[in-house]
């Protein structure tokens, strides 16, 4: 099936680099949306050419600064009010998304409010990978396409030609998508056992399983201040793994993160460009998801299938 209205793609600041090569593979160029900064801060996003009648995608990332948010925010309502047809926002990296329930009194489920303001904006679907928790497609009322790394990570890992793996969750909320890897590869998997007394730090750590004589590879969506790995890559050499590597979709590797990397035993961390990694590292290397995502958009815009870009 044809889509009659024209195809039009535009970045925000965020995700320049992943953008140009999203469109790129889809044979096309990025369109102008330049943004009027005022002195005290303020932005206003604006189209120099017309969309009306045209779907639209619109890629952009919601790392901090919250200003990313907002910025999608804006260019999504300037969109709708030129009289786009359809307006879908391609969020390769959905921020806030650990914020998925009240996890303590008094808190807010950031993943819903967010997803309340892109649907007040006027977004008509949603793309993203490897969303912090699966429920949150269902926070939105409008289809959501969740993309997975696997589908770039599992031909990684299967060139690799590592005898003796073994897949890894780095805690007990990582399970599924680490047993989804195990199964896809015929492979073991073991668990991370850990218990946190506050965010963003671990009290006691332990793993559940054999990884003597192993290449472990654990499989996580995000490393954030890296505490996690690094802490299970030194455990599991601590028990005699051969090596440990860590697959990880979007590098935020905040605060103390390219420290602990450094210091660690990890043998390698593969990510995607999902996030722009702030400075190169030697143990980190970089994955592109901009086919994945274009041969998406290219599938959504003509109406067609993506059910075969889901690997594990």
């Amino acid at each position: 099936m044809l889509n009659d209205s024209p195809l039009k793609i535009f970045t925000g600041s965020a995700s320049q680099e992943l953008s140009d090569k999203i469109a790129k593979s889809l044979g096309t160029d990025l369109g102008q949306c330049p943004i009027l900064r005022f002195s005290d801060g303020e932005f206003q996003p604006a189209f120099d050419e017309s969309v009306r009648g045209a779907t639209v995608f619109i890629i952009q990332a919601t790392f901090p600064p919250a200003e990313h948010l907002f910025e999608l925010l804006l260019m999504i309502d300037a969109a709708k009010r030129a009289s786009a047809d359809k307006v879908v926002a391609v969020i390769p990296y959905f921020g806030y998304a650990r914020q998925d329930r009240k996890d303590r009194p008094r808190c807010a489920i950031g993943a819903k409010l967010v997803a309340n303001l892109l649907c007040a904006a006027g977004v008509d679907r949603m793309m993203a990978m490897d969303l912090h928790a699966d429920p949150i497609q269902g926070f939105f009322d409008v289809p959501v396409d969740h993309l997975h790394a696997s589908s770039i990570f599992v031909p990684y890992l299967k060139n690799l030609n590592l005898e003796n793996m073994v897949i890894a969750a780095p805690d007990v909320g990582g399970t599924k998508r680490a047993n989804a890897y195990s199964r896809f590869l015929n492979v073991e998997m073991v668990i991370c056992y850990k218990l946190r007394k506050k965010a963003n730090e671990i009290s006691e750590m332990r793993v559940i399983g054999e990884v003597e004589n192993k290449d472990v590879v654990i499989v996580d969506d995000m490393v954030d201040t890296a505490g996690t790995v690094t802490k299970a890559a030194d455990l599991m050499y601590g028990m005699g793994a051969n090596s440990v590597r860590v697959i990880s979709t979007h590098p935020v590797l905040s605060g103390p993160a390219y420290d602990r990397l450094k210091k660690s035993k990890i043998t390698e961390m593969v990510v995607t460009d999902t996030i722009p990694l702030i400075v190169p590292h030697p143990k980190i290397k970089v994955l592109s998801v901009a086919d994945t995502f274009a041969n998406v958009i290219r599938k959504v815009y003509a109406h067609q299938s993506i059910s075969d870009n889901f690997i594990a």
